[in-house]
């Protein structure tokens, strides 16, 4: 299959992208020749951004951070539901300590980490 050769044709393909998105929907039939060509596109595109853009994957306290964003809790609160001290929340925030198997089970039970990523 094709490939993606330089930036310049990204950057076309980007736009032909935004040309598209308005003519297809989930009602769009799958032959739809619009559709099809979306997602021949879509695919080079994604298969470029992967080469040359990588999104690298979060860290521990990151996701920690996030999920205490998103629930509006504090390092004192999450202490308290993981049963350890507001200490070594920070140590795991600044990446200094590792959550034993026990707190990694809680914040995949609290936080609905992803239990893989917590073991790595």
């Amino acid at each position: 299959m094709a490939e993606i050769k330089s930036e310049r044709q990204y950057e076309v393909l980007l736009q032909r992208i935004e040309e598209l998105l308005p003519l297809v929907s989930n009602e769009t039939p799958e032959l739809d020749r619009n559709l099809v060509e979306l997602d021949i596109i879509s695919d080079l595109v994604e298969e470029y951004e992967e080469k040359y853009y990588p999104v690298p994957m979060p860290t521990l306290s990151e996701i920690i951070r996030y999920e205490m964003a998103e629930r509006g809790i504090t390092q004192k609160e999450l202490a308290e539901m993981l049963g350890v001290s507001p200490s070594r929340i920070s140590e795991y925030m600044t990446g200094k300590a590792e959550p034993t198997l026990k707190v990694a089970r809680l914040l995949r039970d609290k936080l609905d980490i992803d239990a893989d990523f917590l073991l790595g």
